[in-house]
């Protein structure tokens, strides 16, 4: 969310593509908080669809898998689903980016390796099945850490009509990533990494060694009980997956009561390392990116490209093994004995989900020769249609009775630019009624243009193009959008200092005359220096006392070298990167047998 955001202007953008009277929905690409959502929840336990009404309390954020809020539960009606309670906090999880570019990188990512639509999205099948692997799991976790908490609960699956994607109710975790920690003993913690026998009081960084440790051991569970694709989500050589692990923030409270008694004679580190591991929890178990063969994207990639090669597995997502799951249920059934029916109805959507797209890499010949799966795909295209506000109920019911009329659809959906208009225009009938009357009536067209400028300002204005000012004078006057509409291509920051002087003042400063300000202001250098020491306590990458050790030194003339010299190195930082490219562009254009 970009510096200026206002919930208001974005209001205020929503209530004027209202006034406009067209006759189409909006399109809404995330939420607002304060805004009141309405879902048809499905449950786990009796498997029970409630409907629940939500406020949204704010935008936690959103990566390639979905965006995430924290929301309250306002009324439940129809039912009732174990763990939901009104006027409670929840965690929401809606299967599609916030951000349109990383949508369609997902996507295409996703199409290359299965041919198909992302299924976490427009497939309530595929995002039952992850669900219901995420309840098996946190069981599991009960066996294995001896707390279920250590996986996040989840509640129930929903369909958003708005944003067009599957979604999710799971529990709040109030928690953090591990804290950075000061140690002196990196030849110490580099030993125990590599697994050395060496005196675990002496070792440092308690939570990161916890942590590491704990998503180690997470890992083998997924595996032994066949989640062997979650388990991408918790390797820790991806370097992408420690933010999935969080720490509960009302475990340090919990730790703090242990009795003085257990204590003694137990050193600090020791003490440390044990409440470090307290209130480790798995957070995160939806991937966002399929894993390509020829494209890994960290280290660890290269690892589980290898590994899923040798179990067959090409591309990999989010398949897990229901033989070896079956195996692990029937090793301890008697923690499972009540989840039996969540069981069956995981392999039920497991083999819808499967049979959804063509995945030549696993369903190869069945391709030839299995009706079933081809049935599957047809019915589960539409529903994806249906999901992602494409067509009415009344135009899916034809298209499923029809497999011709369903294959022409898709094919007047790969039309370029134009594919989605006219699907609308068969799909919808608001649709068919909007693009009839744009083009019958001129008034109606101006009216769609001032809905169709609101709009997108709404989304400027998150990724931070307009501030909100800017936004509203857009808004009234729809003609200067369209100087804005080409830059747009450009990147934000890019877009808003050739539109904005005030915002391109600020950043000119920032960029050319506050490192001069530094290099003349020796009061403004040790201010500078202060902050950042006060940066540094605050995420516990220096210890108090060496911050008091470097605020004791900051008059020595040492240091007040360094900052000027310092100084010296943002003034020609600019300078430096630019030439560097041009050099780096001069270079390739006068070498034309590179490749």
């Amino acid at each position: 969310m970009a510096n200026g955001y206002s919930v208001e202007v974005c209001r205020e953008l929503q209530e004027r593509f209202r006034r406009a009277g067209v006759y189409r929905p909006m399109r809404v690409r995330r939420y607002e908080p304060g805004t009141e959502l309405m879902y048809q929840v499905r449950g786990f336990s009796h498997n029970n669809t409630v409907s629940v009404s939500l406020a949204v309390e704010r935008f936690v954020g959103g990566g390639f898998a979905g965006q995430v809020y924290r929301v309250k539960v306002v009324r439940i009606d129809g039912g009732r689903i174990a763990g939901l309670e009104e006027g409670g906090a929840y965690a929401m999880k809606i299967l599609i980016p916030p951000s349109g570019l990383s949508c369609l990188f997902r996507d295409a990512l996703y199409w290359v390796g299965f041919q198909g639509p992302f299924q976490l999205q427009v497939n309530p099948a595929a995002a039952r099945a992850g669900a219901l692997w995420q309840k098996i799991i946190r069981r599991g976790a009960a066996i294995k850490f001896g707390d279920e908490r250590a996986v996040v609960n989840i509640y129930g699956t929903f369909v958003d009509e708005q944003l067009g994607s599957c979604g999710e109710l799971s529990e709040w975790v109030d928690g953090r990533t591990w804290r950075l920690e000061v140690d002196d003993r990196l030849d110490l913690l580099k030993l125990w990494g590599k697994g050395k026998a060496i005196d675990e009081s002496r070792v440092g960084s308690p939570e990161y060694r916890a942590k590491k440790v704990f998503m180690r051991e997470f890992v083998e569970l997924l595996h032994e009980m066949g989640a062997h694709e979650f388990a991408r989500q918790y390797e820790w050589s991806t370097c992408k997956s420690q933010p999935n692990c969080l720490k509960r923030q009302m475990m340090n409270a919990e730790c703090g009561t242990r009795n003085a008694e257990s204590d003694r004679g137990v050193s600090p580190q020791l003490q440390a390392q044990e409440s470090s591991a307290a209130g480790l929890v798995a957070v995160d178990f939806r991937a966002g990116l399929a894993l390509l063969p020829f494209l890994p994207m960290s280290p660890g990639d290269v690892k589980l490209i290898c590994k899923g090669l040798g179990r067959g597995s090409l591309v990999q997502f989010d398949r897990g093994n229901l033989d070896r799951l079956e195996c692990f249920v029937a090793a301890h059934s008697t923690q499972f004995a009540d989840m039996e029916g969540m069981l069956a109805e995981l392999k039920d959507a497991e083999c819808t989900y499967r049979n959804s797209i063509p995945d030549i890499t696993h369903n190869h010949v069945r391709l030839l020769y299995s009706g079933r799966l081809w049935a599957t795909m047809f019915a589960s295209a539409v529903t994806g249609w249906k999901v992602r506000g494409l067509i009415e109920e009344e135009r899916a019911e034809t298209l499923r009775r029809n497999r011709l009329l369903t294959f022409l659809f898709f094919l007047v959906g790969c039309i370029p630019l134009a594919g989605r208009m006219f699907q609308h225009m068969w799909g919808r009938q608001d649709w068919r009624r909007h693009y009839a009357t744009i083009v019958s009536s001129f008034r109606y067209f101006g009216q769609a243009f001032r809905a169709r400028v609101a709009e997108k300002l709404i989304g400027w204005h998150h990724s931070g193009r307009v501030d909100g000012e800017r936004a509203l004078k857009l808004a009234d006057q729809p003609w200067r959008f369209l100087g804005h509409w080409p830059l747009s291509l450009l990147p934000a920051v890019l877009h808003r200092s050739l539109t904005d002087w005030r915002f391109a003042r600020e950043k000119f400063v920032h960029l050319f005359i506050q490192p001069v300000r530094l290099y003349f202001n020796a009061q403004l250098r040790e201010q500078w220096l202060r902050d950042m020491v006060a940066e540094g306590q605050g995420k516990h990458m220096l210890s108090d006392d060496d911050a008091r050790t470097i605020q004791r030194q900051i008059n020595e003339p040492y240091i007040q070298k360094y900052l000027k010299c310092l100084a010296v190195h943002l003034c020609t930082l600019f300078v430096t990167e630019a030439t560097a490219l041009t050099l780096a562009v001069i270079y390739v254009t006068m070498h034309s047998e590179m490749p």
